[in-house]
């Protein structure tokens, strides 16, 4: 009789019309990041960077998930997600969206971006509004720099149509014989080895797309030939990486093989300028294998991501761009501190970017250079092209510490990356590991193992974040800095199980994926449905990237039922419907999308007023859940505690950057009656304060160091007269 309610209650939170299809909610996340771009608010040369950004963004969609359900459909593939959409369903409805988004972006960058720049005197100029001296720039750019490097393909009997690259600009050209009046095919891959945007001369900040330099000048590559068209395009492949890692004695070696393989994935995408004729479009749709659907025509310059440079490249205009920000770092946590004494003492948790990575730096510089410290343990995802974690781990090792790094060389579009630095630390002594067979390693745990003066002791680093140092200057996190001795203890567990063939039986405070973070939340929310069962106040709050998975939703949902109240920030995928009557109605979700990108998670769960406070690296997401290697860690210290609620509520009283889930629909915040507050700009100032308060700090404590020396000097000079006597 349980079993059979028990599967009611599941049925009736699982009914597929509960759930928003996994792609179309990412669709909707990428445009709340195009209405930045739209924002009148925003700084001008940073709603450029918004452009670029959706624009890359929907691009690794189209190389991964569009990529996956095309292989999906092509095996026949009919089975339904948890909203109820087959394959085909989804890759027809993904393609019907992004066709309207794409008139949106050219939209906002013809006819709004282009003419506030313009006001703003940087032009992305045309050909036709050039000047002669500018004229005369490009003709000698194009003989001198161009010419040599450029490659005209035939497409003809003799000479096949030419293999297209993932992600290439791309020229195709009519041409007619001027003798026989034959047409003919060619293509012209725009160089990446030069910028996309040409700074011009006789004007500051004037600019020139490369490939209309190309095109101006493309008779020069085809000499007998008359130009009839010449139009860009750009080909999306499939460019998810599927390793076999259980057919393979050599992994690294795989993984290098698969990132050669995956460049010549199927196309799943085709954009084509809309000056392009129909006879030039239908053969690269026979030449490319593209389907209508999959085609899209660009009323603009094919491929926005140039914009992400712009503001690099702009002269002065510091008023187009956010104020620079100052990071704050704890004195008990820089480099000329012991930051080992500090975490002896008590817990530090930092949020980056507010508080620097730096912190985080020392800590690992400080690990390498300490004599006491006899071992470093370490797992990297994703770390930037010139890691100075990397420099630290090999100075340690050359040093004769142990030194092991779980290095993830699956971490999407970072593979070859990550292979570089496998091999480097390898190069530098330290012991890599790529972690376990079918699972990616995605927690951010750093292990420092230390001779005290009373023993052995683990400090530790827990985060939410990648190690990576540039990224950790955009990228909202926290991190834990501790010596708890059980935390250490299940990190030395964590490690043991990744390196060798330990299967701790429990770990003590972390909670670790695959499964287990699962169980953990489950078993929280039941809780929490306990609780307000028996008609006392129950509460959850969650912050993540992405809440997708069926479960977790399906927990919330009767969660909300019982009369939890659940308070949701949910950056990107969310795949739960707010204000469904008697399953929904005590849920809301909120998504910011600013300045930084919202990356720390964060879980909350009021048990009976005995409060308790988690981050993790880990989404809601059945591939965080079920097949990554994730830690959840608990904030123990109760001032760190406090502080982790407060980041939590100042972000749910954010009205200028969030976003608030209306059924299915993202609505901005009502600001009517309230005062403006976005919560990155509060943390931003609170920052500057902490940096403010720390300066008034050590300018008194010089200030009474001199006032001491100087009163020194009349006792000095008494000494020297006594003497003298």
């Amino acid at each position: 009789m349980a079993e059979s309610k028990n599967k009611q209650k599941k049925n009736k939170f699982s009914d597929p019309k509960y759930y928003i299809n996994r792609e179309l909610s990412w669709l909707e996340f990428n445009d709340r990041c195009l209405d930045e771009a739209r924002n009148p608010d925003e700084p001008l040369l940073e709603r450029a960077n918004f452009l670029g950004i959706t624009q890359s963004n929907v691009d690794e969609f189209y190389m991964v998930r569009v990529a996956s359900l095309s292989k999906l459909v092509a095996a026949k593939v009919k089975s339904h997600d948890a909203s109820g959409m087959t394959p085909l369903e989804q890759l027809t409805a993904i393609n019907k969206k992004e066709h309207e988004v794409v008139e949106k972006r050219y939209s906002t960058y013809s006819r709004s971006l282009l003419p506030q720049l313009k006001k703003n005197d940087i032009n992305i100029l045309e050909i036709d509004e050039l000047s002669e001296d500018q004229e005369e720039y490009i003709r000698r750019y194009f003989n001198n720099e161009l010419y040599p490097v450029l490659t005209p393909m035939a497409d003809d009997q003799s000479r096949p149509f030419p293999f297209i690259n993932n992600d290439s600009l791309n020229i195709a050209l009519r041409l007619k014989d001027q003798e026989t009046g034959e047409h003919q095919f060619a293509t012209v891959r725009v160089p990446n080895i030069f910028p996309r945007l040409i700074k011009l001369p006789d004007g500051e900040n004037d600019f020139i797309l490369i490939e209309n330099i190309i095109k101006a000048f493309a008779d020069r590559l085809f000499d007998g030939y008359e130009i009839r068209q010449a139009a860009c395009y750009r080909v999306t492949r499939d460019m998810d990486l599927d390793v076999s890692e259980s057919d393979t004695s050599d992994f690294l070696l795989a993984v290098k093989k698969q990132l050669e393989d995956r460049e010549h994935g199927h196309v799943t995408r085709l954009e084509v300028e809309t000056s392009m004729n129909v006879k030039l479009l239908k053969h690269l749709m026979k030449r490319l294998k593209v389907e209508e659907a999959s085609v899209f025509t660009i009323n603009g310059p094919i491929d926005l991501t140039f914009l992400k440079k712009l503001p690099g490249m702009v002269e002065g205009h510091d008023d187009l761009r956010y104020k620079p920000m100052t990071p704050f770092v704890d004195p008990a946590l820089r480099s000329d501190h012991n930051i080992f004494d500090s975490i002896r003492e008590k817990d530090y948790l930092v949020q980056h970017p507010y508080d620097s990575f730096d912190a985080v730096l020392n800590f690992v510089k400080q690990a390498a250079k300490d004599p006491d410290v006899l071992a470093i343990k370490m797992t990297l995802y994703r770390v930037s092209g010139n890691s100075p974690i990397i420099k630290y781990l090999g100075q340690a090792a050359k040093a004769g510490k142990q030194v092991t790094v779980l290095v993830e060389v699956k971490a999407r579009f970072d593979e070859e990356n990550n292979v570089h630095w496998a091999r480097t630390l390898e190069q530098m002594g330290c012991h890599v590991i790529y972690g376990l067979v079918g699972l990616k390693t995605h927690t951010k745990v750093t292990l420092v193992i230390r001779r005290d003066e009373d023993g052995i002791r683990r400090y530790l680093h827990l985060g939410t974040g990648n190690y990576n140092d540039v990224t950790a200057h955009f990228y909202t996190d926290i991190g834990l800095f501790t010596c708890d001795r059980d935390l250490g203890v299940d990190a030395t567990n964590l490690f043991n199980m990744l390196s060798g063939y330990s299967k701790p039986p429990y770990f003590s405070k972390l909670r670790i994926s695959p499964n287990l973070i699962r169980q953990f939340i489950y078993e929280k929310i039941d809780n929490e449905i306990a609780i307000a069962q028996a008609g006392r106040h129950a509460e959850i709050h969650m912050k993540m990237n992405s809440l997708s998975d069926p479960g977790v939703i399906a927990k919330l949902y009767e969660a909300s039922a019982a009369g939890v109240k659940i308070h949701l920030i949910v950056r990107g995928i969310c795949c739960l419907k707010t204000e469904i009557p008697g399953i929904s109605d005590n849920i809301e979700v909120h998504s910011i999308v600013g300045r930084f990108l919202e990356h720390s998670r964060i879980y909350y769960f009021y048990n009976d007023g005995k409060e308790e406070v988690y981050c993790a690296s880990a989404d809601m997401m059945r591939r965080n859940l079920n097949r990554r290697v994730e830690t959840l860690f608990p904030i123990l210290q109760e001032d760190l505690k406090e502080r982790v609620l407060d980041i939590f509520a100042k972000m749910w009283q954010d009205n200028i950057q969030a976003r608030i889930l209306h059924g299915t629909e993202w609505i901005h915040a009502d600001r009517r009656g309230q005062v403006a507050f976005s919560s990155q700009d509060y943390f931003i100032e609170e920052a500057a304060e902490k940096v403010r308060i720390v300066k008034e700090q050590e300018k008194e404590e010089k200030a009474k160091a001199k006032d001491a020396f100087e009163a020194m000097k009349p006792q000095e000079s008494e000494l020297e007269d006594q003497e003298e006597k």
